[in-house]
Order: C-alpha cells, then structure tokens, then sequence
C-alpha cells in the first residue's frame, strides 16, 4: 500500500442460487441475508450454461416483487477487482443481468443491513421468460443441456443445497420432485 493510502474497504456479495454454495471467490464471511423488493424465479432463459439458442434451459434471477433468503459474502476491500472481474465474467455471460447494489439484512445478531453487490434479471433483455407456470417450466427444463451441463440437474443441485441451507422454495421443491424421477429412470 502507498504511504498515505487507504485500505480499500470490504464489500459484501449477495447470492441466491449457485453463488450460495459455490460462490467461487475468497470471502471473510458467508451470512443467511434476506432482500426485500425481490425474489428467486427462474425467469432466464439459458443459452449458455444450461440450454442453447436452440433448445434454451432456464436459469435463476432475481425479479421484482417479495423477498429473496440467501447468503451474503463479506469480501476483503483488496479483493474487489479481482472477485468482480470472476462474478462478471460468471454471471454476466450475455448481459442477462444488471450488476447492482441492493440491501441485505443479515440473519445474525441485531440484523444489520449491509449494501450488497447482487445480479437483478434485466426484464428488457431477450432471455427474460417471465412468470411461468410450474407446467411451463417443467417443460422448459426437461432435456436442456448446456455448457455447464443439464438443466434438471441444476434444479435439483440448487433444491438440495438450498434445503442444507435452510431456505425453501415451493415452486423449486416442487420442479425438484417432477425431475428427480425423470433423471434417475434407467436408459
């Protein structure tokens, strides 16, 4: 650090789906948070990692309205253009989502609200689905394969890992349900 510097001063991450389990970045702390204004949705439709242009998957965003339980990251203040140059080039493959700040209330002692660095659905984007029926999704799910593997798989593995966490979603838990059968039925 230059005489005379500042240390630059932590910041704090919001994840919903992937990122609270396998955040992928060095972090000082990983804290249950609650934001208000938004919620979980598979609203995004996946030409990358979960699907193709051609047979698009669907993925998590966080959209308007209710509130969404996850993980807040405290990320060392040093640590800030390297962790945001690996959630951009994650989570910002085609622009699907606004890099935003939102508050979080930690689910600690006192909860303390922390502004948090978290990825918002760009509704004007191509890939917004919208609201779908838990039929529609199921439908949009099955059998969408990406560059980071299958779709099913990703709701299942985001079902499981939520539950260890102790955060519920019923439309999620109920998608979880349909797909276990079909991805564990013999070829």
């Amino acid at each position: 650090m230059a005489r005379g510097a500042l240390p630059m001063s932590d910041f704090w991450v919001f994840g919903y789906g992937s990122l609270m389990w396998r955040p992928g970045f060095d972090h000082l702390a990983a804290v249950p948070a609650r934001l208000s204004g938004m919620h979980r949705s598979l609203c995004v439709y996946s030409w990358f990692h979960r699907g193709t242009k051609e047979l698009p998957g669907l993925v998590l965003g966080l959209d308007r309205g209710g509130a969404c339980r996850g993980m807040a990251f405290r990320v060392a203040g040093g640590e800030r253009a390297r962790v945001l140059d690996y959630l951009r080039e994650r989570e910002l493959v085609t622009s699907a989502y606004h890099e935003v700040e939102r508050p979080v209330r930690l689910r600690q002692p006192g909860e303390p609200e922390v502004a948090a660095i978290t990825y918002v659905v760009d509704r004007r984007h191509e890939q917004y689905a919208g609201k779908l029926t838990p039929e529609q999704l199921l439908e949009q799910i099955r059998g969408r394969v990406g560059k980071s593997g299958g779709n099913a798989e990703y709701v299942l593995n985001t079902v499981r890992h939520m539950k260890s966490l102790g955060v519920r979603d019923a439309v999620l838990e109920w998608l979880a349900e349909r797909l276990e059968g079909e991805v564990r039925r013999p070829a």
